[in-house]
């Protein structure tokens, strides 16, 4: 019986994964943007009171800046995790399925041209599935892709 490999990782990394996670899922919440919106209002009120100053124009100025700085590498780094545990599922779906080209596996490493290379013959593959389908014949199945 397989077993499940071996999970391990630093708690450096760790806790900045849980962080970026945490903070990605305050971000994207509804009371989030409300609080947000709700400090433009406030910041906008504000502006008779400080004579719509160039200190006022400022604060909004610097804050949103460096909140947009910040949430941008946040952003990339949830994608980025994201996007490697999509990835290694879909590796593990092509392992374990009979008929499946392992080559397939990790397609992201590879150079662009050796991608095309590939995207062609699955274009030519469907290409000849759609032809049988016109003939009135069944195309399911796993037919041979040459790599």
């Amino acid at each position: 019986m397989p077993h499940a490999p071996e999970i391990t990782g630093s708690r450096r990394s760790g806790l900045f994964a849980r962080l970026s996670r945490a903070v990605a899922n305050a971000s994207g919440h509804p009371l989030t943007f409300a609080g947000a919106a709700a400090t433009i209002v406030i910041w906008a009120a504000l502006g008779p009171m400080f004579g719509f100053s160039d200190t006022w124009q400022l604060v909004i100025n610097t804050s949103t800046t460096i909140v947009t700085f910040l949430m941008v590498f946040l952003i990339q780094s949830t994608q980025n995790r994201d996007t490697h545990a999509l990835q290694i599922k879909l590796d593990e779906l092509i392992r374990a399925t009979q008929g499946a080209h392992n080559a397939l596996m990790e397609l992201e490493e590879l150079t662009d041209t050796e991608l095309e290379i590939i995207r062609r013959r699955y274009l030519d593959l469907a290409k000849r599935g759609r032809d049988t389908l016109r003939s009135e014949i069944d195309d399911t199945g796993s037919p041979e892709l040459k790599m």
